[in-house]
């Protein structure tokens, strides 16, 4: 464990100059590369030469935000820029961590478009507007990129996650990609090594489980493009698969984030040991339970009070550090023993400070949507009240 540390606080050294607004420090460099772009675009680019940056489509500010100098954005979305009246606001209760430590930086720039999940299109003349030399997009279509790319005459550079968000091989592509167009590539490197590091030290601490010694879980209330409720959940969740964790639908059809039906739901309540609610879910659970209260009347977690709430982590695309942070508090509720050390408040600070530079956690727990932060939940009073 003192290894473990040892490690992390040198990968912190190196990635403090991440903090938004910092400059840039690495050296810049003058040569055109060619590079390729997540969706397999070829672009010519001149690393760490752009002095003018927009950001469009879900998750790809927040993205910037890890590896990128805030003080070269030209423009947000407006559902960024939280000065304006009228913007898309479905989002505002929820933590983002990016915009709780760069988000005063964003009011006063321009709008590069609305943003937003009903967004679905680049708007070019609000892009044009404020004359970027260079667009980071999440609008994963090479024909609109290219078209968008000659209409602008700058690159346009287009990022990709995948399925697995933070665990994912092509999130930390994404953040190779941004350390090379920026000219930070020691600091993409750190980032996904601490990554790396994270997902390592959750997988050692609970590789040696067996079978029987593994309650049945079930997380609910994951967002999946809008709200969400006690029958959204996955099936192949790689947060589980990391921390060696039994997932009770695991025999359900389909993948990805989907809901199951209620009668199934019933069904494998017996087979809940523990329930993770998504706190994004709260909202929509509480009005349906004040209907009902005896929908979860087959689920033995709720019976037997080991009901838990992790932070959400999709709000407007995937926040990467939560779902970070969620492992290792899945992993905690579902083998307190062998996570005794991991205090979340302290983890939280951990990993935002190295993803944004910055310690979030009372923020993060304070944001409306948190309901306090990580922990168990009363349900009788949480979601009577």
């Amino acid at each position: 464990m003192k290894h473990f540390k040892r490690i992390a606080l040198f990968l912190a050294l190196i990635l403090c100059l991440s903090a938004c607004g910092q400059t840039q420090t690495e050296e810049v460099k003058t040569d055109s590369v060619a590079v390729t772009d997540m969706i397999g675009r070829e672009l010519t680019i001149v690393p760490g030469s752009y002095q003018r940056v927009v950001c469009i489509g879900a998750g790809a500010l927040r993205m910037y935000c890890y590896i990128g100098d805030t003080a070269l954005l030209c423009g947000v979305e407006d559902i960024d820029n939280t000065s304006l009246r009228e913007r898309p606001k479905m989002f505002d209760a929820v933590a983002r961590p990016y915009m709780l430590a760069c988000g005063e930086s964003f009011t006063s720039l321009p709008s590069c478009g609305v943003g937003g999940p009903n967004a679905q299109t680049a708007e070019a003349e609000k892009i044009l507007s404020c004359e970027p030399d260079l667009v980071i997009s999440e609008y994963e279509d090479a024909d609109k990129a290219n078209a968008l790319q000659e209409q602008l005459g700058v690159p346009v550079i287009t990022l990709r996650t995948g399925p697995d968000g933070v665990f994912d091989g092509a999130f930390a592509e994404s953040m190779t990609l941004l350390g090379k167009v920026f000219g930070r590539e020691e600091r993409a490197e750190a980032l996904n090594a601490f990554v790396a590091a994270e997902r390592s030290e959750i997988q050692r601490r609970t590789a040696d489980i067996s079978e029987e010694d593994k309650p049945g879980v079930y997380i609910c209330g994951l967002g999946n493009w809008g709200t969400t409720n006690q029958l959204m959940t996955v099936r192949n969740y790689k947060v589980f698969e990391i921390a060696n964790v039994r997932n009770v639908v695991t025999d359900s059809e389909g993948s990805g984030i989907q809901p199951i039906e209620a009668e199934k739901f019933a069904e494998l309540g017996a087979d809940m040991d523990i329930m993770i609610i998504d706190a994004a879910a709260v909202k929509n659970i509480k009005p349906l339970y004040a209907e009902d209260s005896t929908m979860f009347d087959t689920c033995k977690a709720w019976q037997d009070g080991r009901v838990y709430l992790e932070m959400a982590y999709n709000a407007y695309y995937t926040n990467f550090e939560i779902a970070l942070l969620n492992t290792w508090f899945i992993a905690k509720t579902v083998y307190p023993e062998r996570f005794e050390d991991i205090d979340m408040m302290e983890k939280t600070d951990e990993v935002t400070e190295l993803f944004l530079g910055q310690a979030l956690a009372e923020k993060i727990f304070a944001c409306p949507a948190s309901f306090g932060g990580y922990g168990s939940i009363d349900t009788v009073s949480f979601f009577g009240a």
